[in-house]
């Protein structure tokens, strides 16, 4: 019997560790405890993604909260050697470019134990992002590099990974979209926000470079205080982007502006998979809003994933507001419907358990 160990700390975790969990779960040969870190706490930031992609009670909640990076990351690494000292894990399965993704990788590393990334490879080339730190170090931590894109196989390369330890799987973000789409109907939420299905945009914003200089963040919201006076503007408020709007005196009523609270997984894929546009500065949301064929502006100056725009729906517009102006005109004159990338078709999690299994021998 071998023992994995699954890592998840923030939302978009979750719906890379659901579906390789069910995957694996057939293997008798095979033990899977999971371990939340705790880095989004709030029940609507996680509680609700492990009830709605039917998550397993986590093994181990390790509680770390907020903080700031460095006392995040050695909060989780404190609480995770533990885990690993309990549990004596043959392998442990890290996810996406988050706090809790490093700390994990770095106490495997440093125990021995064999580490996969799963969605390895992704480089914004933009150091002054703590994820783009966060993704280069776990990657060369990393005995299993299991990649959404070729330009990820290429990135390592490039960084002399070894190519025996590079596997190109797909994107399993896309497998959990596609098997909780047919449940996505927009009357989960129309009791909360009256839009109607492709008359409405949704915006979504919590990275430290847009919402903490009042500055970025008013030419963001000019932008989008324009967009709103003729499409309305669904806006999910992530906590921390609600106390900097506070912190920031910003004046939120602009247009047809809606602001509502977080949504669970499958009431947001409800909301995003009906909208006529997409705004973010979230890389899986580029992912998906290329996945539903649903135009996207990605309100940043650089992405980690450029095969949302080589071949997707995705325009990297920035914060200016002109540029985003100019964006959202001609993604309302040239729509969506791009074809999916290849492996993007909802079967990544049957091909990263096949890697997993034949690296464990079981």
């Amino acid at each position: 019997m071998k023992t994995i160990v699954h890592v998840v700390g923030a939302r978009p975790n979750y719906m890379k560790i659901a579906p390789l969990m069910e995957a694996l779960r057939p293997s008798p040969a095979c033990r899977q405890v999971l371990v939340n870190t705790g880095q989004h706490y709030d029940d609507m930031m996680a509680g609700t993604f492990v009830r709605d992609l039917a998550l397993p009670t986590p093994d181990h909640d390790l509680g770390v909260g907020s903080a700031s990076h460095a006392v995040q990351t050695a909060r989780v690494m404190i609480e995770f050697e533990k885990v690993c000292a309990a549990e004596q894990p043959d392998l442990v399965v890290v996810v996406g470019d988050v706090n809790s993704t490093l700390a994990a990788s770095l106490v495997a590393a440093k125990l021995l134990i064999p580490v996969a990334h799963v969605e390895a490879g992704l480089r914004s080339r933009d150091r002054t992002m703590p994820e783009e730190i966060n993704r280069m170090v776990t990657d060369q931590l990393s005995d299993l590099l299991l990649t959404p894109s070729a330009d990820a196989n290429e990135n390592l390369r490039a960084e002399g990974v070894p190519p025996a330890k590079i596997h190109l799987v797909g994107n399993i973000m896309i497998d959990s979209l596609l098997r909780h789409l047919p449940l996505a109907r927009l009357d989960r939420v129309s009791d909360r926000i009256p839009v109607e299905a492709g008359g409405y945009a949704v915006l979504t914003l919590h990275r430290p470079s847009n919402v903490d200089n009042v500055d970025v963040f008013g030419r963001i919201l000019k932008a989008i205080s324009i967009i709103a006076e003729g499409l309305p503007v669904v806006f999910p408020v992530h906590p921390r982007t609600r106390r900097r709007i506070c912190e920031l005196g910003l004046d939120m009523a602009r247009g047809q502006l809606i602001l509502t609270e977080p949504l669970g997984y499958v009431d947001f894929l409800s909301l995003t998979s009906h909208a006529r546009l997409v705004l973010t500065d979230s890389g899986g949301l580029q992912e998906e809003s290329t996945a539903l064929g649903i135009p996207c502006l990605t309100l940043r100056e650089n992405t980690e994933r450029p095969i949302t725009v080589s071949h997707g729906t995705n325009q990297v517009v920035g914060s200016d507001t002109d540029a985003i102006l100019a964006g959202f005109r001609r993604a309302m004159s040239s729509g969506g419907s791009a074809a999916r990338p290849d492996l993007w078709d909802g079967r990544t999690a049957e091909r990263i358990a096949n890697v997993l299994c034949r690296f464990l021998s079981i």
